[in-house]
């Protein structure tokens, strides 16, 4: 037997397997290639797992559905997000806290452009998908409004204001991340992003919220003078103002 059909050594079968993806990013893969080929709805699981030479329960051990296997990452991101915003504390500024959060779910579509290209073309050509993306943004915004829910606990119209916010931050957050997409990928997606959320924490981080949480005219109603004047009914509108301006001197 000739040396180049001898068994691999231990080293090389493990600079093969290394070599080898996962079998979910195998998965990942042969789905895309699929959908690009055939289309979306003409793509079965069978194609999928026979291209990836792989099982049915294989498949469904990563992904419950087919449309799970167009959104890969999200259910990680998502997990991210929640505990970004539960390791928060009191001293970090709420609109600030949950925008850091949204830059989590760029960085995922960041790390592969153009694999989140694909999918983006793909999502806007499959109403089935395109809803899906819905409700995989909706559990992204609800994740934020839960956070700034507790940091609004007690005020006034504080669930309004973590769901208005909430919303916001994930508007702008899309907008510019959907620019980014349809350019293909091109140019500094944080950069668009940043400036997507630095309108959002204009809008409402400094007129709602000043140091440690709190509203700034809740603070200001705090620290006016309220003065009570009681004056006999007939008096002459210059008593009147004669005596307040003798309690304020008084302070």
């Amino acid at each position: 037997m000739s040396s180049s059909s001898a068994a691999p050594r231990r080293g090389e079968k493990t600079e093969a397997a290394a070599a080898k993806p996962p079998m979910r990013d195998a998965l990942v893969a042969a789905a895309f290639q699929l959908f690009l080929e055939r289309g979306y709805e003409q793509t079965t699981v069978d194609d999928i797992v026979a291209l990836a030479g792989v099982g049915r329960r294989s498949f469904f051990r990563y992904f419950p559905s087919k449309e799970d296997v167009v959104f890969p990452d999200h259910e990680r991101c998502l997990a991210d997000m929640t505990a970004f915003l539960a390791a928060g504390d009191d001293t970090d500024e709420p609109v600030g806290r949950v925008c850091d959060a949204a830059r989590l779910v760029l960085r995922m579509y960041a790390e592969n452009p153009t694999f989140s290209v694909q999918r983006y073309r793909l999502t806007k050509k499959v109403p089935g998908l395109r809803a899906y993306e819905l409700s995989v943004v909706w559990r992204y915004e609800r994740a934020l409004a839960e956070y700034l829910r507790g940091r609004f606990a007690g005020r006034r119209d504080g669930t309004l204001q973590a769901d208005v916010i909430a919303a916001a931050v994930v508007a702008a957050h899309n907008n510019a991340l959907r620019s980014w997409l349809r350019s293909n990928g091109q140019g500094d997606a944080s950069a668009t992003v940043d400036h997507a959320l630095g309108y959002v924490q204009s809008a409402f981080g400094a007129s709602l919220t000043g140091s440690g949480g709190e509203r700034r005219s809740e603070d200001a109603e705090s620290t006016e003078d309220v003065v009570v004047v009681v004056s006999r009914r007939g008096a002459p509108l210059w008593r009147v103002v004669q005596e307040i301006e003798s309690t304020l001197g008084q302070e």
